[in-house]
C-alpha cells in the first residue's frame, strides 16, 4: 500500500513522501513561497523502478497545489517534461513566468 505525505519546515522548505507499506520509496524537495510551489527534484529508490511512483509522487504535488490554490514552478526535470508532454493536463498549476 502505498501512501503519500507533505513535509515542510518552518521555512517552508521539505518534501513530499512517498511511502510503500512502511518504506521510504521515493520524495521530492519543494519549497514554498506565496502561491507559488517550487519543485526542484524527484526521486525514487531503485528498486521501486517501473512501478509508477514517479507518477504518484507527481500526482500528489499537483493535487496538493490545486487544494491550495498554488502555480508550480518545475525546476525538477522530471516534472518540467511531464509538463511540456501533457500542458493541458497541468495548465492550470503550471507556472510559466
Amino acid at each position: 500500500m502505498e501512501r503519500t505525505a507533505v513535509i515542510l519546515n518552518e521555512k517552508n522548505r521539505g518534501e513530499i513522501q512517498l511511502f510503500s507499506d512502511d518504506n521510504k520509496a521515493g520524495k521530492m524537495d519543494i519549497s514554498l513561497s506565496g502561491d507559488l510551489l517550487t519543485v526542484y527534484h524527484t526521486e525514487v529508490d531503485e528498486i521501486y523502478n517501473g512501478k509508477g511512483f514517479a507518477k504518484i509522487l507527481l500526482n500528489k504535488l499537483v493535487s496538493y497545489a490545486r487544494e491550495n490554490n498554488m502555480k508550480i514552478v518545475p525546476l525538477c526535470p522530471y516534472v518540467h517534461a511531464q509538463f511540456k508532454h501533457h500542458p493541458e493536463e497541468f495548465q492550470d498549476v503550471w507556472y510559466k513566468k
